[in-house]
């Protein structure tokens, strides 16, 4: 009888400590939604950006994501923001999709321009650099290097040499 009350309570100060880790782990890690004023943005492609992904202004989270739908009529993303309202954004900002390396996942980053009027909440971000993902990037090298290939020298341009016919 005393070893399991003894096993009972070591169970139930292991699931208190597990419980306080997760509790601060949570409050620490940032993983809240940002509480501020909506802006949407407009892009041909979010490369797999998700609802809840940060916004973030030279590396520092000033934002979420709060979600992205489909605009009927243009066929583009279109992702709605939720900003900090100490954060007023200039008109001129520009919005791009950003990795958090290879295998990481995806935020938007803002590059706040200079111009001296703000967007105002429910307003739109005029200038998006769309995503683009490693394999478009790599298909894109490998075209300009061919493509930019030198002749042989005493031997024809490669695009005028004719197949062997069997």
């Amino acid at each position: 009888m005393g070893r399991n009350l003894i096993e009972t309570i070591m169970g139930a100060v292991v699931l208190a400590v597990a419980g306080f880790f997760l509790a601060f782990a949570y409050n620490h890690a940032d993983l809240k939604q940002v509480k501020g004023y909506e802006i949407t943005a407009q892009f041909v492609s979010v490369g797999g950006l998700e609802t809840g992904a940060d916004v973030r202004i030279n590396g520092i989270k000033v934002g979420t994501v709060a979600g992205h739908a489909l605009d009927p009529a243009t066929f583009n993303a279109v992702v709605r923001l939720t900003i900090l309202p100490d954060i007023r954004l200039p008109k001129d900002t520009v919005a791009t999709i950003g990795t958090e390396g290879l295998l990481g996942g995806k935020f938007l980053k803002l590059e706040p321009g200079r111009s001296p009027e703000r967007i105002a909440e429910g307003g739109m971000i005029a200038k998006t650099k769309d995503y683009k993902s490693i394999e478009e990037m790599v298909g894109e090298l490998i075209f300009l290097a061919t493509a930019d290939a030198p002749a042989q020298p005493g031997g024809p341009a490669p695009e005028l040499v004719e197949p062997v016919k069997p």
